[in-house]
């Protein structure tokens, strides 16, 4: 990069952590510089926003699809951000297919996808995860060849390799944790009943506490979470466990609506811990989906069965954190205590 002026190099050194001369011979295509090195000063490149010469842009080893629900609730995105990059450091381009409501359907692009020779494909909570749609549509893709991984949702009709965070035990997580805090009437706010994540929440919080605890399905969104609060309130329930941040938002404003205060008169749990919930008012207390992790081993999977490797058609469980903020406190007739 001959025109690169010496303000330049020097901010490109200073974020790859190395000399100025060493950028120059990487950016140069020179010899005699470590291949980690090389990564460290192509990657600074692209956090400082500097277009990459030409001489350095690799050839793409193939073209991923990523398909996606939306991108309206951020620990979509947050997931898309991890697995593009994970794909872009082993050379492949990724495709994100986001749906969305009128627009085109999995299936479609799905479709579109294959006519374009993807290499593979990630699906995130797709329709995999509702139990009441026809799992031969992932049999007929894997028979036109076409190697896939699938995130949040398990269908044991589906030969394929599953990622999921352990849903179950976030909810019994979270119950605890309210239990703790001496919070006798706990209700739980989920999604639809037809989503395998949904199922495996629910069957976490009831065994915790018992058949007879109050469940209320609504959507995933700020609104549903909303919808739920408010008959877990009329129930009662003093603290509620909500199957995402968003609907979690929705409940500590049901809460507000009713001047109620959150945490002191309502403690609100969320699920996900997206980059933004920690400034939310009051800071949510969230289970957070080990997003780097589960996407990490997602794009390995799918790397390896592209490569021929045999990988286990099962389904990899990781353990969500309970991560306690300033949206959960001490029940409220023990507030004297």
């Amino acid at each position: 990069m001959a025109d690169a002026a010496p303000a330049r190099l020097a901010d490109i050194a200073g974020q790859a952590g190395v000399s100025e001369a060493t950028v120059s011979r990487v950016l140069n295509g020179k010899s005699g510089v470590a291949a980690a090195t090389r990564q460290r000063v192509l990657a600074a490149l692209d956090v400082l926003g500097y277009e990459r010469p030409l001489r350095l842009r690799q050839r793409s080893a193939g073209l991923i699809g990523l398909v996606i629900p939306e991108l309206t609730n951020p620990i979509f995105p947050a997931f898309a951000q991890v697995i593009e990059q994970a794909l872009a450091s082993h050379g492949y381009t990724p495709v994100l297919c986001t749906q969305s409501p009128g627009g085109a359907t999995e299936d479609e692009l799905v479709d579109q996808l294959v006519e374009r020779g993807v290499t593979g494909i990630v699906f995130l909570s797709g329709l995999h995860a509702d139990t009441t749609t026809d799992p031969e549509r992932y049999t007929r893709l894997a028979g036109r060849g076409v190697p896939f991984v699938l995130i949040n949702g398990y269908n044991d009709r589906v030969a394929a390799p599953f990622v999921s965070p352990d849903d179950a035990a976030a909810t019994r997580m979270a119950v605890r944790h309210l239990r703790d805090l001496g919070h006798e009437r706990i209700g739980l706010a989920v999604g639809p009943a037809r989503f395998v994540p949904v199922r495996r929440k629910v069957a976490g919080f009831l065994a915790e506490l018992g058949r007879d605890a109050p469940v209320q399905h609504s959507l995933f969104s700020v609104e549903g979470g909303q919808a739920a609060a408010t008959a877990l309130l009329d129930a009662g329930c003093t603290g509620i466990v909500c199957g995402s941040d968003m609907m979690a938002l929705g409940a500590i404003r049901a809460a507000r609506q009713r001047g109620l205060a959150v945490p002191a008169d309502v403690s609100v749990t969320g699920y996900d811990d997206s980059d933004l919930i920690a400034f939310t008012d009051p800071p949510l207390t969230t289970l957070r989906q080990p997003v780097r992790a589960m996407a990490g081993a997602a794009v390995s999977t799918l790397l390896e069965e592209i490569n021929g490797d045999q990988v286990p058609r099962t389904e990899f469980v990781f353990q969500p954190e309970l991560v306690v903020r300033g949206s959960t406190a001490v029940a409220p007739q023990r507030g004297g205590d």
